[in-house]
């Protein structure tokens, strides 16, 4: 005849071989969703815009500037005015060169909301960054 077994298990011991298994699984879990998430970003940090030309107007007094931004697929091209004529550039003198040094830092791959201001003409700046972030929102995947 065979002999009956009994085997004794303390309820401590079945508590911590639970919560052992439960965290082990759920420290897999962890790593699997950590590195997914990873490669899904990258994915979309290359593609950050629809290539294209992108245009918003701008309302000085009386008068429309359209305000064109050239972007690929990663990073902007250019920033200028499509519209611009003497009397403008005259009335203000600080509208070119403003934008200028707009482009020249959105082309070195400056984040817009990086752009660095100075204090002379911050209120121009100001204007012309809301314009080309409008541009950019449209081109934005």
């Amino acid at each position: 005849m065979s002999k009956t077994k009994i085997v004794v298990l303390q309820r401590k011991e079945l508590i911590y071989t639970g919560i052992l298994i439960g965290l082990g699984f759920l420290f897999i879990l962890l790593f699997v969703f950590m590195f997914h998430g990873k490669e899904e970003k990258k994915g979309k940090d290359t593609a950050q815009y629809t290539p294209g030309v992108y245009t918003t107007e701008l309302s000085l007094n009386d008068t429309l500037l359209n305000v064109q931004v050239v972007v690929d697929e990663s990073h902007v091209n250019s920033v200028s005015f499509e519209n611009i004529d003497e009397s403008v550039s005259a009335m203000y003198p600080l509208l070119e060169p403003t934008l200028t040094d707009i482009e020249k830092q959105l082309c070195n791959n400056v984040a817009i909301e990086n752009i660095s201001t100075t204090e002379d003409n911050k209120y121009t700046q100001t204007l012309l960054l809301d314009a080309v972030k409008k541009a950019l929102s449209k081109a934005e995947k």
